[in-house]
């Protein structure tokens, strides 16, 4: 049994077990957390839901209810893709007062929306206390966060820019898993269709805009490089370039090769199950893939599948980081404190990222910690050391709620009329609107 296989079903089990038994203590006199009789329930809201995510919630509930035994773990996460869902309820009960004790964001812009709202607490007293501020990674912590100060704990890195390939299939064709440069991999997607499979797996269900928006943003990155892609996101940032352009006509040429997946495969996790079982050779998806395909579908890595960066973006690592918070008014602040020092822990990072198919967010990472990775994870530990690292667009990092939501229906009309030009168009516009 792998370390992630354990883990998942190890902390599956605590957390049950844990919730049950404090299930049974509430339905009377509510118990408390030692002699300050402080409550005794955690509501964490998350939108981690689907396979390896769930799995590795429950692994980091499991550290959590060690060090916590009598905090009851309350569950609300809300299924639905890259967070939408969840993000919507969450604004309903932000503006009427009532957070949980703490919700899942992305470290960067998506918290800097919080922030200007006035919703979560200043951490800075918790990275000193705890030492993140000299243990975490330093080019993450210049992007998330705002004079000075941290507003969330992230607990993971994802690698977003991340070519995943089905390795029977594409040897079957006589094409290559890790094609260097964009006019290689519209080649090879070329002779997939010729082959009658799917060449990119992706949906194309506008409710889904945000798989298209993470393809888009990778091509992106690999025609501008990481500079170039940094400067859009600030003012004057030039959307109308010759670059952006070029970027784009390839992007639009690339979706040429990617048909959708019918309403029975729409999710993300559902899409990848195509390239899981042959039916597709590609999808560009960030690495919470790893997690589906080790977990859920029970498939080997450099066996069943594999892994490169996006054609073009070698050497840029383009991330996310999932994050929890401190909301103002939480019910249970000291319940919440403890959660986010768990997702600050080296034990709590490495068993949730070892589950997730994610990287701790730390500088430092020692051989033995090392050796609790999978071979895919270890990888992207060596990219996440070596690159220039930039900041996610689809997963919050680079630029505000609003910006990507103008954004998302940019890509949402492009699904609908296929105009790659009305789409910069689209683009310039929110440029103009949102750029700080």
């Amino acid at each position: 049994m792998s370390r992630r296989t354990f883990l998942a079903a190890s902390g599956v089990a605590g957390a049950a077990a844990g919730t049950g038994l404090l299930s049974a203590c509430s339905s009377g006199t509510k118990t408390t957390a030692g002699a300050n009789g402080a409550p005794t329930e955690l509501e964490v809201f998350s939108w981690w839901t689907a396979g390896g995510e769930k799995d590795a919630l429950n692994a980091l509930v499991a550290v959590f209810s060690q060090s916590n035994p009598h905090v009851e773990f309350i569950n609300r996460a809300v299924t639905g893709g890259a967070g939408a869902n969840a993000q919507a309820l969450l604004a309903k009960r932000l503006a009427a007062k009532n957070p949980p004790d703490t919700f899942q964001a992305q470290a960067g812009a998506m918290v800097g929306d919080y922030i200007t709202a006035g919703q979560v607490e200043d951490l800075t007293f918790l990275y000193q206390q705890q030492g993140w501020d000299k243990q975490f990674n330093p080019q993450v912590l210049k992007l998330i966060q705002r004079d000075g100060k941290y507003y969330s704990v992230p607990v993971d890195i994802h690698h977003i820019n991340v070519l995943w390939s089905n390795i029977a299939l594409c040897r079957s064709l006589g094409i290559s898993t890790a094609p260097k440069t964009m006019t290689e991999f519209i080649g090879n997607l070329k002779k997939v269709k010729a082959a009658g499979k799917i060449p990119l797996a992706v949906s194309r269900d506008p409710a889904q805009d945000w798989q298209v928006k993470h393809i888009m943003e990778t091509v992106l990155v690999s025609t501008l490089k990481a500079d170039d892609w940094a400067a859009l996101w600030k003012k004057g940032g030039n959307w109308n370039s010759a670059k952006v352009s070029t970027a784009l006509s390839t992007f639009h040429e690339i979706m040429g090769y990617a048909p959708g997946t019918g309403a029975q495969y729409t999710s993300w996790d559902q899409v990848s199950s195509l390239v899981g079982n042959g039916a597709a050779a590609y999808q560009i998806m960030g690495d919470w893939t790893e997690a589906n395909f080790a977990v859920t579908l029970k498939l080997t890595g450099n066996i069943d599948y594999t892994w490169a960066p996006v054609p073009g973006t070698q050497g840029t690592f383009l991330f996310a980081a999932d994050c929890f918070t401190l909301p103002v008014g939480a019910k249970d602040r000291e319940a919440s404190v403890a959660w986010l020092t768990t997702c600050g822990s080296q034990t709590g990072q490495d068993d949730f990222t070892s589950v997730k198919g994610a990287i701790p967010p730390r500088s430092n990472i020692s051989a033995d910690e090392r050796d609790l990775f999978d071979p895919y994870l270890q990888w992207s530990l060596d990219q996440w050391h070596s690159d220039i690292i930039a900041g996610s667009l689809t997963h919050g990092v680079v630029a505000s709620g609003a910006w990507n939501t103008a954004i998302d229906q940019a890509v949402i009309g492009y699904l609908k009329d296929n105009s790659i030009q009305t789409l910069q168009n689209a683009l310039v516009a929110a440029a103009a609107k949102y750029q700080v």
